[in-house]
């Protein structure tokens, strides 16, 4: 397995190891080690998302791109950022009861990469290579932001106890409003791309 492989698989692992930190807790009969958990998980995603960088420079300079790589990489994506809109619905809000994401925000979002990727599994079948278009890259940096802004309230919030109730209740505005602008990008891209290549999935119906 070479390099840039090695690194989408690490990826994975890594985003084991993000649940594990913003999951486990504190007390209880599994003892949590991470004290500073979510500071900790702002940092794994960073390197996470660095390993997606760096594990394309490194295949296309070293001309080592493979079907393994083409077809895990994407997952891998959508594995770590899956798996913090996932946690992000274990987090409260300032309302009691009430969590920091809604879990039909996350249901959307994993929805729609469902579809976008059976339609690519179509036309791989079909000898069509689909690449991504421009608003399913503002979609992904939607992503990327709004996962990031929120792991840094988090972190704020629950390890450094910079936190006072005006504060919690501005970060979880915030977070419900980057959410609504990604929800309604993800689902303006998946949309788009799925009438764009309707063609595809109509072929076999």
């Amino acid at each position: 397995m070479n390099l840039p492989n090695r690194l989408t698989v690490a990826r994975i692992g890594l985003t084991a190891v993000f649940v594990m930190m913003m999951l486990l807790p504190r007390q209880g009969i599994i003892m949590s080690h991470f004290v500073y958990g979510k500071t900790l998980a702002l940092l794994v995603f960073l390197v996470a998302s660095l390993t997606d960088w760096w594990d394309g420079w490194l295949a296309r300079r070293n001309h080592q791109e493979t079907n393994f790589g083409a077809l895990l990489d994407p997952v891998a994506d959508k594995i770590l950022t899956t798996a913090a809109f996932i946690c992000f619905i274990e987090q409260p809000s300032y309302r009691p009861g009430v969590p920091l994401v809604q879990a039909w925000m996350v249901l959307v979002i994993v929805a729609r990469d469902f579809l976008v990727t059976g339609l690519r599994l179509i036309a791989s079948g079909q000898g069509v290579v689909l690449k991504a278009e421009e608003l399913g890259k503002h979609k992904t940096a939607s992503q990327m932001i709004t996962i990031i802004i929120t792991l840094a309230g988090l972190a704020a919030r629950d390890d450094w106890q910079w936190a006072g109730e005006r504060f919690d209740v501005s970060f979880s505005r915030l977070v419900f409003g980057l959410m609504l602008v990604t929800v309604t990008l993800t689902l303006w891209s998946g949309i788009a791309y799925l009438w764009k290549n309707r063609g595809l999935l109509l072929s076999d119906a």
